[in-house]
């Protein structure tokens, strides 16, 4: 369903802005994703959009994240340097949730988001018996996304929405809110930043529609002449 903001207007918006910077799943968070609402038609017996029908459902915990949390250079973070209050933080620099694995490589598909890459297809048994089998088809890699103070739910062309990412990013002056922290990262917190100080940062940029992850299959070797 398209996500809502607790903290936003009671009356909501066609594309939500106001309340609290909040992360949502963007398989289901912005309007007319992948996984938006579908409610039962009860006299054509199929299922079909309910885009009125909001819900919080499509949010996403994220626990310990959202760009609410400004990261400083506290008293006793030994090297005193924004990585290391970043890494104290249980993060690290320029990481990108739903992207960047732990170890700063980026997935290709989509399983920091979703058990298996979040999509698998279904190949029915001899006769539809129920008996088929089910392959694993991910969908490619896409972040965690975000809005609220000042930032949009729903990026990019419609009628199948995307939202905006967001990433790790470091001040290097002062920085009010809904300033770029760094370049077309925003800061969605409820705090002005300030030189060395740290936050998950709102994207600027739309993010990616998921489609299908087509994995490049290599050129045959040459088989030597005898």
């Amino acid at each position: 369903m398209p996500a809502i903001n607790m903290a936003g207007p009671t009356v909501v918006a066609a594309n939500p802005s106001l309340g609290k910077f909040v992360m949502m799943d963007a398989f289901s968070g912005p309007k007319n994703s992948p996984l938006d609402a579908e409610r039962f038609n009860p006299t054509t017996f199929a299922r079909e959009a309910d885009l009125t029908n909001y819900s919080t459902g499509a949010l996403s915990t994220g626990i310990g994240m959202g760009c609410n949390h400004v990261i400083n250079v506290a008293a006793g973070t030994s090297p005193a340097t924004p990585p290391q209050a970043i890494k104290n933080a249980g993060f690290t620099d320029d990481y990108t949730p739903g992207i960047t694995r732990p170890n700063g490589v980026a997935a290709t598909t989509a399983i920091l988001t979703a058990i298996g890459g979040g999509r698998s297809i279904i190949t029915p048994g001899p006769g539809n018996t129920g008996l088929g089998v089910s392959t694993v088809s991910p969908y490619t890699a896409v972040p965690l996304v975000g809005f609220g103070n000042g930032g949009s739910r729903d990026a990019g062309a419609g009628p199948v929405f995307t939202g905006f990412p967001t990433k790790m990013v470091t001040a290097t002056g002062a920085v009010a809110i809904g300033a770029d922290i760094e370049a077309g990262w925003a800061n969605r917190s409820d705090f002005a930043m300030v030189a060395t100080e740290s936050a998950f940062g709102s994207g600027s940029t739309p993010s990616v529609t998921p489609t299908e992850f087509i994995e490049e299959e290599e050129p045959p070797e040459e088989e030597e002449e005898p």
